[in-house]
């Protein structure tokens, strides 16, 4: 890589914000978080928008299928309602993905029988399997998620899900059926996750959790009357989000009979100072004598932030940091990451990355990142070692 690549990227990463940039400026001295984005009707219910925009900017050198880019990451808008203590709902759609996110109802037990048993939740909603996965896209630490987490995590399904949060654990349980809101994934899944959390306080947190799903994917027909086998595919970008290309891929697999995903997530914060960690696998088993399909994959990664604020934790996931000074926070992060989706004949690849970052909280509404990518990879006799830098400027309520 030339020296003024990385230069030249910040320079037009710099362009593309110098918009957002000057918002919080002109507005700090008047209380700049305090958007007024939510109304309470009389009764105490709570009606909200949300919103969250990521414009990135990806540069690639070492392997010339990866071609620079920049533009939206991600253009989501919704709405929730919510009376505290009752229920809340959610409407939430990605316009540059042209995706679905959540769309759900949930009640509290306690306010239809009186005792607390936990919250249920009805909708489109994310899976469990997969700690990542299941954070909020607003408040990855990392401009995109660790190969394990893309080729693993099952995503959203539509469903039911059970979740009780206490002091010192947090289980959740939940079965899903049908097709996704997109059309896609028709089949069956049931998942369970527990979280033990033997130290829960403001800054000081130890979080260790086991989750696990099954899923039966069905085979269906398209309008001209052509069936489809039950599949499944495991695939991951090098940690770049504004590429299509996958340097490892298990391509397309049928029949597959089920697909058995599991899961060891860890998290540690102790004031400033934070580390995550993850194993993932998944076990893919066909139809027609042909042999089950395993992979597994692991992230660990460290977070100091340099402000002195601690990363907030609640409901089994972690969120935002929350800027203590009028300059913002600043933390400082390095992620090792793997995936193994070699098995069987199938020759699916190898990767593993390491990824440096550094964010900046502006506010509770606008963020910056910035992510370089060691990516080393190998599939079907091609060994490749891109470097990937990458920038993002996002506004989000």
């Amino acid at each position: 890589m030339k020296p003024t690549r990385p230069l030249a990227v910040l320079a037009s990463a710099a362009a593309s914000v110098l918009g957002l940039c000057a918002l919080p400026a002109a507005a700090n001295a008047a209380n700049f978080d305090d958007w007024p984005t939510k109304y309470t009707f009389s009764d105490g219910t709570e009606l909200a928008g949300t919103l969250n925009f990521a414009y990135d900017t990806n540069d690639f050198s070492g392997d010339d299928r990866l071609e620079d880019d920049n533009g939206m990451r991600r253009r989501e808008f919704g709405a929730t309602l919510k009376k505290k203590g009752v229920y809340d709902a959610m409407v939430y759609f990605d316009f540059e993905a042209h995706t679905w996110l959540d769309v759900f109802v949930r009640m509290e037990t306690k306010a239809l029988f009186g005792s607390d048993f936990g919250k249920i939740r009805v909708g489109y909603i994310k899976t469990p399997v997969g700690l990542d996965g299941v954070t909020s896209s607003r408040a990855g630490s990392f401009m995109e998620v660790a190969l394990p987490v893309q080729a693993i995590y099952a995503g959203r399904r539509t469903g039911i899900e059970w979740t009780y949060d206490q002091p010192q654990y947090y289980l959740q349980a939940a079965a899903y059926g049908g097709k996704d809101l997109q059309g896609d994934n028709p089949g069956t899944m049931q998942a369970v996750r527990g979280v033990w959390t033997p130290i829960k306080a403001n800054g000081d947190v130890l979080h260790l959790g086991l989750s696990a799903s099954v899923e039966n994917p069905r085979g269906y027909h398209n309008g001209r009357d052509e069936h489809f086998d039950p599949s499944g595919r495991l695939r991951a970008r090098p940690e770049a989000g504004l590429t299509d290309i996958r340097l490892v891929d298990s391509g397309t697999l049928t029949p597959v009979d089920q697909i058995r995903r599991a899961g060891f997530e860890g998290i540690w914060i102790h004031g400033p100072f934070s580390v995550q960690a993850e194993a993932l696998q998944a076990k893919v088993t066909r139809d027609n004598g042909l042999p089950d399909y395993n992979v597994d994959g692991q992230y660990i990664y460290g977070s100091w932030i340099l402000t002195g604020e601690s990363r907030p934790y609640a409901a089994g996931a972690v969120a935002n940091v929350k800027p203590a000074h009028a300059y913002g926070a600043v933390e400082l992060l390095a992620r090792y990451s793997r995936l193994d989706l070699q098995d069987n004949g199938i020759d699916g690849g190898r990767q593993h990355d390491w990824t440096f970052g550094a964010n900046w909280y502006l506010t509770s509404h606008f963020k910056f990142q910035a992510n370089y990518v060691k990516a080393d990879a190998s599939r079907r006799g091609i060994h490749t070692t891109p470097d990937i830098w990458e920038l993002r400027a996002q506004v989000m309520f």
